[in-house]
């Protein structure tokens, strides 16, 4: 069995794909350039757990290159079972604030590389008659969040994407599903201000951050055969954020 996780080098990808290592998955990791695996024993930490492990260079909103990766996944491990579109950015600013480049480059790199990496897996995974696929959105794509209006664009656009995929590819034994994560600590969270982090611990239930670990297990729920009947959902996992 093998998982593909994009932007994986570190945060809640790399977390994701130590868990489903040691689910028994074979990891293909990817991200944009060597520099992400660099003082990073990400790759050790999972080969040491007895699967294969390989990183697969590519920017995921760009068509071509992720069609390239996917068939050098394919010849690598023989299969793909499990898909996570984990990549993503953030380029924050109030909207009378932000320009167009900003706009798009987030556009690009969260909600165009989920269409390149499902339209492409989904044609390996038809094959197959069999797959999982676990889309990244964020609690951003369900409420809204000021300062955000890229982010919560590409994370929204997400949702509907999983939801027709679902849909579409259902009769092929694909599920396609989305973790809308909270407030956890990652290198992006890590960087807003101690007013920004305190503003939003307020608004959760359980008063604290959740960590990379917390989404990985329910991302391990979704990749399993446990969840072969669950498909087209949106799991929140903020801690309550939303109560």
């Amino acid at each position: 069995m093998t998982a593909l996780i994009t932007g994986s080098a570190r945060g809640i990808g790399a977390a994701i794909a130590l868990r489903l290592a040691k689910d028994g998955f074979d990891i293909a990791f990817n991200d944009i350039s060597e520099k992400m695996f660099e003082n990073n024993d990400i790759l050790d930490k999972v080969r040491a757990l007895g699967v294969q492990a390989e990183v697969f260079l590519a920017d995921v909103s760009k068509y071509d290159q992720c069609e390239n990766m996917v068939k050098a996944v394919k010849e690598r491990f023989g299969t793909i079972d499990v898909l996570v579109n984990n990549a993503g950015i953030t380029r924050d600013n109030l909207m009378a604030k932000m320009d167009e480049a900003m706009y798009d480059l987030v556009i690009a790199v969260n909600q165009k590389s989920v269409f390149n990496m499902m339209k492409l897996v989904c044609g390996v995974m038809s094959r197959q008659k069999h797959g999982h696929i676990i889309n990244l959105a964020s609690v951003t794509g369900l409420y809204g969040n000021a300062g955000q209006v890229n982010y919560a664009a590409s994370k929204a656009a997400i949702i509907g994407m999983t939801k027709t995929v679902a849909k579409e590819y259902g009769k092929r034994g694909i599920t396609c599903n989305a973790v809308a994560p909270g407030f956890i600590h990652t290198p992006m969270t890590d960087a807003l201000t101690d007013e920004q982090k305190q503003k939003m611990l307020d608004l959760i239930a359980m008063k604290r951050y959740g960590e990379p670990e917390e989404i990985a297990g329910v991302v391990s729920f979704l990749a399993s055969e446990d969840s072969s009947y669950v498909t087209g959902q949106v799991i929140e996992i903020s801690g309550g954020l939303a109560m």
